[in-house]
């Protein structure tokens, strides 16, 4: 039999991830009789273990799933001493909530099983073929501009994409090449967006966007406004280590900010558009909304992120 360690920082994909390999480990057998699950914040991992270790009883195997089990990290010997040597009759499924896994933990199942991070890829285009697969597993086809579009109004909130396409299979079944006006009726508030897409559309002057990215940031995505200030200060505090730096390459960006690779790339092309005068404008805006946000003036949070991004949008060199 195998050891299974899922992790994910998504906790409805990760929770079907699991949901799934279970079913495919009892297969036809009886779900009742095969699977000893643990799951809260009461059990013990040495029950864990004992499960493992207990022979398989009118079946020819058994499944054992322990959730959570990150929070066990420091205590983590009576499980590693199992995965030394395991039951060839136990198949146990590991699950860690969010993406960091105990390197002990992880280098002990890969040696006996298989270690899957169910997280959505953050690269635009690895997330995009992330939804892809994921529609063509589900039995759909959906038009490559209608699925792009899916994938942009999802935004972080990858974890509706199973339900969307459970309720667009039932709707329309597999014979359909849907649209984006067959799919939109069904996708509800448009979900939360990655920083960069948000700073991107910022830095190409995209003023519309921006403001759109910042409402699904502070509504779907559920950040305060000085959470989005935060990263905007991050942002531009990163660009203002390039002025005077005389930076010419990836390698000088990298040197001035400490980025490596493509976003110390990122970072110098923006400044360059920018240049030095409105770089330094940009930190006084940022300056000025953030005691705005605070109270210097009477204006509500949403509306001085409005103006801020509307105006970060315009600076140009």
């Amino acid at each position: 039999m195998a050891t299974h360690l899922l992790s994910g920082n998504d906790e409805s994909i990760l929770r079907s991830a699991v949901h799934e390999l279970v079913d495919e480990l009892v297969g036809a057998g009886d779900r009742a009789m095969m699977v000893d699950e643990f799951d809260g914040d009461e059990y013990e991992l040495r029950l864990v273990v004992d499960a493992a270790q207990t022979p398989s009883f009118l079946t020819d195997k058994r499944v054992v799933v322990a959730r959570d089990v990150g929070r066990f990290s420091s205590d983590l010997a009576p499980l590693l001493a199992y995965l030394a040597d395991p039951l060839e009759s136990s198949d146990l499924v590991l699950v860690v909530n969010g993406g960091a896994v105990p390197k002990k933990l992880g280098d002990a199942v890969k040696a006996v099983g298989t270690v899957v991070n169910t997280s959505p890829p953050s690269r635009p285009k690895d997330r995009q073929e992330w939804i892809s697969e994921h529609i063509a597993s589900a039995g759909l086809r959906i038009k490559p501009d209608a699925a792009a579009q899916l994938g942009q109004w999802l935004g972080e909130d990858a974890g509706r994409l199973d339900g969307i396409l459970a309720t667009l299979t039932s709707t329309y079944g597999s014979d359909h090449v849907l649209t984006f006006a067959d799919v939109e009726p069904f996708l509800g508030e448009a979900g939360g967006v990655p920083p960069w897409d948000f700073t991107d559309a910022i830095d190409t002057g995209n003023t519309t966007k921006a403001l759109t990215l910042l409402g699904r940031m502070m509504h779907a995505g559920g950040r305060h406004p000085l959470v989005v200030m935060s990263i905007l200060h991050k942002h531009y505090v990163e660009l203002a280590k390039l002025d005077g730096a005389d930076a010419r390459s990836e390698a000088d960006a990298a040197s001035a900010t400490g980025l490596k690779g493509y976003p110390a790339q990122k970072a110098l092309q923006t400044y360059n558009r920018l240049g030095s005068a409105s770089t330094k404008r940009a930190i006084e805006l940022l300056a000025q909304a953030d005691l705005d946000l605070r109270g210097a003036k009477d204006l509500e949070p949403e509306l001085v992120m409005e103006v801020l991004v509307a105006r970060l949008s315009k600076l140009r060199r």
